[in-house]
């Protein structure tokens, strides 16, 4: 049976979907912490018509959970399998629909999620970061091309994602919204916390302005991985450095410890600045190649699951 270190994974959408891939290759004590403030395609319509936390999210992290198993590639092609028509069932994804009957029957979204993991045989849990549904509020610059210079704020996270300006801060609606508790103590009892990769402002950065999550993790003894993106998200962090991403993050959490930033060789233009910068933070730099070096900003599973390793194990330094 695996060993491994109690691990919990931050962020939302294909980011967090890329280091749960890697992660449930090292450890079965493993917990996924998801964003709960999208509010577009299937996710969005289900929010708004049911009131409930958005699904989407949460299922990919579920999928992400699956063995290689023939019962873990179905099971993940069936959470992910969307439906094509000319009704209301159109770009629905079944996983959604799963999991929100699920927390229908149940009337606790943490059973709910618990189940799904369980049909799936998923390798770890996957949690909300709140328990009600939130709204991502940005302050951006430059949205009015005839003022670049003037700050606008931009309210949902598809907005957000998409804006033409530069985001220079985030926030949540609600301001200060319950915590998933079951989070909280995932993140107090873990032995590593990684935060990112992802988009930054809308998946990454929102659960350090949950006020108990924040706490958690400023008090915990885990240590802590940034696991930097490939490459700048178009619209959300358009132009930014990897170390620009560090500031950003240093900005929203001043006081949060990290213990190492990892980094693709390929997506750092000035190796010795992000050294710099990651150790103003107090944490190491490790440079790996995670990407699938096929031209795309696409993580190899088993080059992070790799990467992940010699982070845990304290190896610093390129190989």
């Amino acid at each position: 049976m695996m060993v491994g270190p109690a691990v919990v994974a931050l962020g939302g959408g294909h980011g967090l979907s890329a280091s749960l891939s890697a992660l449930r290759h090292l450890t079965d004590r493993l917990t996924a912490v998801v964003t709960v403030a999208d509010d577009g395609g299937s996710s969005g319509r289900l929010r708004r018509e049911l009131g409930v936390l958005p699904p989407g999210d949460l299922r990919m992290a579920l999928s992400a959970l699956c063995d290689d198993s023939e019962w873990g590639r179905l099971w993940r092609d069936v959470l992910q399998h969307r439906f094509a028509s000319a009704g209301a069932l159109h770009d629905h994804a079944l996983g959604n629909l799963l999991i929100v009957t699920l927390w229908d029957l149940l009337g606790d979204t943490v059973s709910g999620l618990d189940w799904v993991g369980r049909l799936l045989g998923a390798r770890g849990r996957v949690l909300p970061m709140a328990a009600v549904p939130l709204d991502i509020e940005a302050t951006v610059r430059g949205v009015d091309p005839a003022d670049p210079g003037a700050l606008a704020n931009v309210r949902g996270q598809v907005a957000v994602a998409v804006t033409p300006g530069a985001v220079v801060s985030v926030r949540l609606v609600p301001e200060a919204p319950p915590a998933c508790q079951e989070a909280i103590e995932a993140v107090r009892t873990a032995d590593w916390v990684v935060l990112g990769p992802g988009s930054w402002f809308t998946s990454v950065l929102p659960h350090l302005l949950v006020p108990q999550l924040s706490a958690a993790l400023h008090d915990t003894q885990a240590r802590v991985c940034v696991t930097l993106n490939l490459s700048p998200q178009k619209g959300e962090t358009d132009g930014f450095s990897p170390e620009a991403h560090l500031d950003v993050l240093a900005a929203h959490a001043p006081d949060l410890s990290i213990d190492a930033v990892l980094a693709d060789p390929s997506a750092v233009e000035d190796p010795g600045a992000l050294a710099d910068v990651a150790s103003l933070l107090g944490a190491r730099l490790v440079m790996r190649q995670v990407s699938l070096g096929d031209g795309t900003a696409r993580h190899d599973p088993l080059r992070l699951a790799a990467a992940y390793r010699d982070v845990f194990a304290g190896v610093v330094g390129d190989v």
